[in-house]
């Protein structure tokens, strides 16, 4: 029998559904980074981004351009400067702002130390506790209302209480009783005269995280936290820099290693670690193998101070 087209019926050939692609989980902690950057600008005053040159700071740096391109950064960036800086940090923090075009303002701890507003620690002892006091005189004398960092709640027990805005009193001082819920990610910006906001949209990154942004971004960081050799003493069981501030003590050996940092603040205080990661493959395995915190590591004024993280947030510090 032959077949003609009048008889012939159309089969129904497959339905093609094009399913959306699964958000990268990268995306998903950047889209809410994004949107409480966005939410801050739109809601506070007056805020400023604080910007040393560390990684972190510099992802907050980079979230902040996505956040508002092609514009500009609405806010200042902010740098609390101890004066015990590692050179690497401050050429990257330069190089970036010019970059950028961005607007940079910065605190310096000695000129509060000269001003008499707080004491001089000493020759060679870490900064980084007096450094709350410029800080609230850096919020003070700009009248910023809202300042964003790149805190991490994987880093210590007390940022794990954080919320992502955060709540100070007009002493600059951190209350848990006090912080507001954030249920549905829902923020409040608003504070009272003299109050202010510390805001963390890094609050659930974790280390990690943020270094595989940084590969993802293609970021560019200070040289330092890439395996290199530096002359360093060992000391409390950290590898310190030698430097003008560190000096090897009766006893002390300066050696020359292979060292790279997992974070950076003041130098007097910021232990390197042993490495050969030399680049961003090698640091991201290097880190998933790791079973304690940058600051647990590498930081002495965490290790060994006689206060808490805790006690030092309710004095001010970030």
């Amino acid at each position: 029998m032959v077949r003609t087209m009048a008889n012939t019926v159309a089969q129904p050939g497959p339905v093609l559904r094009l399913e959306p692609a699964e958000p990268d989980y990268l995306d998903v902690l950047e889209s809410h980074a994004v949107f409480v950057l966005r939410e801050v600008a739109a809601e506070c005053r007056r805020p400023a981004l604080l910007f040393s040159g560390g990684k972190d700071s510099a992802v907050m740096l980079r979230l902040a351009e996505k956040a508002f391109r092609p514009g500009r950064i609405p806010f200042p960036l902010l740098h609390v400067d101890t004066g015990h800086n590692f050179p690497e940090t401050i050429d990257f923090r330069d190089r970036r702002v010019a970059e950028l075009g961005a607007e940079l303002l910065v605190g310096s701890v000695q000129e509060s130390i000269e001003q008499g507003l707080v004491l001089d620690p000493g020759q060679g002892q870490s900064r980084n506790r007096i450094q709350s006091v410029t800080l609230m005189n850096s919020i003070a004398t700009y009248g910023f209302d809202a300042c964003i960092g790149g805190a991490r709640r994987d880093e210590d027990k007390a940022r794990a209480k954080e919320r992502i805005l955060s709540v100070r009193d007009r002493r600059g001082r951190w209350e848990p009783d006090r912080q507001r819920p954030e249920l549905w990610n829902l923020y409040h910006g608003g504070v009272a005269e003299g109050e202010h906001l510390r805001v963390f949209p890094l609050s659930d990154w974790t280390e990690l995280d943020v270094w595989r942004y940084i590969r993802r971004e293609r970021m560019e960081l200070p040289s330092i936290y890439y395996a290199h050799h530096r002359n360093v003493v060992e000391r409390e069981g950290m590898l310190l820099a030698v430097s003008e501030w560190v000096v090897p003590r009766p006893g002390e050996k300066a050696e020359h290693l292979s060292v790279r940092y997992r974070t950076v603040g003041d130098a007097t205080s910021t232990g390197a670690v042993r490495s050969r990661a030399a680049t961003i493959d090698e640091v991201i395995a290097e880190i998933a193998t790791s079973r304690v915190s940058e600051r647990g590591a590498t930081r002495g004024d965490d290790r060994f101070s006689e206060s808490s993280m805790e006690d030092r947030k309710r004095e001010g510090y970030f």
